[in-house]
C-alpha cells in the first residue's frame, strides 16, 4: 500500500493528521493529475500544430466547433461527478458496498445519456457551423469533425465515469497514466490519418476518436474489475435499484450540467463574437486557448485532488480536516498558477510559434496570452474553490457564480471591447472576468457555507 493510500485510510479511520501529512497527501494526489493534464496539453499542442500546418482554414474549422464539443463533453463530466461525489462520501464512511452500488447506477444512467447526446449530434452536425457564424469555406470540415467526435461520445462518457470513480476512491495514478497514453495515441493516430492517409480535418477527428475508444476500455477495466474498493465482482448481493442514488446524482449534477450548458453556450457566443473578426482571429483564439491551458491544467489537477479529499473527509464526518484541505489546496493552486502565468508571459512567442507558422495568427496569439497571464492566480482560485465545493456536494451556488460572471461580465465586456480592439479586447474581457470570479469564490470559501451541504 503506497503512502497516499495510508493517509487516505487515516482520514476514514479518524486518525490525527498533521499539516505535513495533509500537504504530502495533497501533493501525492495532485502530481499524477497535474502531469496527466500537462501531458494532455502538450500532446494537444502537437495535435493542434499538425492541423495548423494544414492552413488557417483547417484550424478555423476545428476552432469553430470546438466550444460545442466542449459543451457535450462537459455534460459527460457533470453526469460522472453526480455519482462519483457520492462514491467519495461512501468511501470516506468506509461503506464500500454502497459505493459500488452507486457505481452500478452510474453505468446505467450515463450510458443512456450518452446515446441521447449522439442523437443530438447527428441532428445538428450539418447546420452547426452556419449557426456559429462560420463561412461556407470551412463549414464542411467543421461539420465532419463535430459529427465524428459526437459519435465517440459513449466511449468518452464511459472513460470519464470510470476515471472519476477511480479518482474519488483515491486512485489518481491509473487514470493519469491512461490519460497520458490516450494523448500519445491521439498524436500517433492523428499523424497517421492526417499526413499518411491525407484525410486532413477528418483524419484529426478519427485519430482522436480511436484514442478515446482505447482509453475508455482501459479505464473501465481498472474501475470495474481491478479496483480494491469499486470492483463490481466484489458485490455478493443482487443489484437493486435505489432511486435516492439517482436523485442525489441529479441534485449534484443538474446545476453542473446547466452551468456547463450555459458556460459552453457562453463560449459559443464568444466564438460568434470572434468569428466576424476573420479566420486569422478564429485560429489565433483557438491556439491561444490551447497555449493557455498549459497554465491552468495544474489548477485542474489540484482541483481533482481537492474534490477527493473534501469528499472523503465529509463522508468521514471530519469537518476540521475538510476545511484544512480546502484552504491548502486553493493556496497551492494559486501559487503554482501564478508561477505558470509568469512563464506564459515570457514564453508566449515560443508557445504560439509551435502551434502555427502563420505570422498574423502567431502575433495575435502572443498579445492574447500576455493579457491573460495576469489573471492566472485568480483563475486558480476559482478552479480549485469550485472543485472543493463539488467534493462537498455544493454545486448550485457555485454554478450561479460561474454563470453570472461569464454572462454578465465576460461576454458584455467582450462584445464592447471587440469592436474597438479586436481579439485582444476579447481576451482583456476574459482576464477581467476571471479575476472577478476568483474573488467571488474566495469569499464563498472563507464563509464556509459550502460545508453545510450533506448528501
Amino acid at each position: 500500500m503506497v503512502k497516499s493510500d495510508l493517509l487516505l485510510a487515516a482520514i476514514r479511520d479518524g486518525k490525527p493528521m498533521g499539516a505535513g501529512d495533509k500537504f504530502n497527501l495533497i501533493v501525492s494526489l495532485s502530481i499524477p493529475s497535474i502531469l496527466a493534464q500537462i501531458t494532455s496539453v502538450l500532446m494537444f499542442f502537437i495535435d493542434a500544430s499538425m492541423v495548423g500546418h494544414l492552413g488557417a482554414e483547417a484550424s478555423a474549422a476545428i476552432g469553430l466547433v470546438e466550444s460545442t464539443t466542449w459543451l457535450f463533453g462537459s455534460f459527460t463530466s457533470a453526469a460522472s461527478m453526480g455519482f462519483s461525489v457520492q462514491v467519495a462520501h461512501f468511501i470516506g464512511a468506509n461503506d464500500f458496498q454502497k459505493a459500488r452500488q452507486v457505481f452500478r447506477h452510474a453505468l446505467v444512467c450515463t450510458t443512456l445519456l450518452s446515446f441521447f447526446i449522439v442523437l443530438i449530434c447527428l441532428s445538428i452536425a450539418h447546420p452547426l457551423p452556419f449557426w456559429l457564424g462560420g463561412g461556407a469555406d470551412i463549414a464542411h470540415d467543421a461539420s465532419l469533425y463535430f459529427l465524428i467526435f459526437g459519435m465517440a461520445t459513449p466511449f468518452f462518457m464511459f472513460s470519464n465515469l470510470s476515471a472519476a470513480m477511480l479518482k474519488c476512491s483515491g486512485n489518481m495514478r491509473i487514470p493519469s497514466i491512461i490519460s497520458v497514453l490516450m494523448c500519445v495515441l491521439d498524436v500517433a493516430f492523428n499523424y497517421l490519418f492526417i499526413f499518411v492517409f491525407h484525410l486532413g480535418v477528418m483524419g484529426a477527428a478519427i485519430g482522436t476518436a480511436l484514442a478515446i475508444f482505447i482509453a475508455a476500455c482501459l479505464q473501465g477495466y481498472f474501475a470495474i474489475f481491478r479496483s480494491e474498493m469499486l470492483a463490481l465482482w466484489r458485490d455478493k448481493e443482487p443489484f437493486h435499484w435505489v432511486s435516492d442514488y439517482v436523485k442525489n446524482a441529479l441534485k449534484i449534477a443538474s446545476p453542473m450540467a446547466l452551468q456547463s450548458m450555459l458556460m459552453s453556450g457562453a463560449q459559443i457566443v464568444s466564438t460568434m463574437i470572434v468569428a466576424p473578426l476573420g479566420n486569422f482571429a478564429i485560429a489565433a483564439n483557438t491556439f491561444a486557448i490551447t497555449a493557455e491551458s498549459l497554465c491552468y491544467m495544474p489548477g485542474y489537477g489540484i482541483g481533482e485532488a481537492a474534490t477527493t479529499l473534501v469528499g472523503q473527509s465529509m463522508g468521514a464526518g471530519r469537518m476540521d480536516v475538510c476545511r484544512s484541505f480546502a484552504h491548502m489546496t486553493v493556496g497551492i493552486g494559486m501559487a503554482i498558477m501564478a508561477f505558470m502565468g509568469v512563464l506564459m508571459f515570457v514564453f508566449a512567442p515560443e508557445l504560439m510559434g509551435i502551434l502555427t507558422p502563420v505570422a498574423e495568427i502567431r502575433d495575435l496569439g502572443v498579445q492574447c496570452l500576455r493579457i491573460e497571464a495576469f489573471a492566472e492566480p485568480m483563475f486558480a482560485a476559482s478552479i480549485v474553490s469550485y472543485s472543493v465545493c463539488v467534493g462537498a456536494g455544493d454545486t448550485f451556488k457555485p454554478a450561479i457564480i460561474n454563470l453570472m460572471s461569464m454572462w454578465c461580465v465576460r461576454l458584455t465586456l467582450a462584445a464592447l471591447l471587440a469592436r474597438e480592439y479586436g481579439l485582444p479586447g476579447v481576451w482583456t474581457a476574459m482576464a477581467i472576468e476571471l479575476t472577478f470570479r476568483g474573488v467571488l469564490f474566495l469569499i464563498r470559501l472563507a464563509r464556509g457555507k459550502w460545508m453545510k451541504k450533506r448528501l
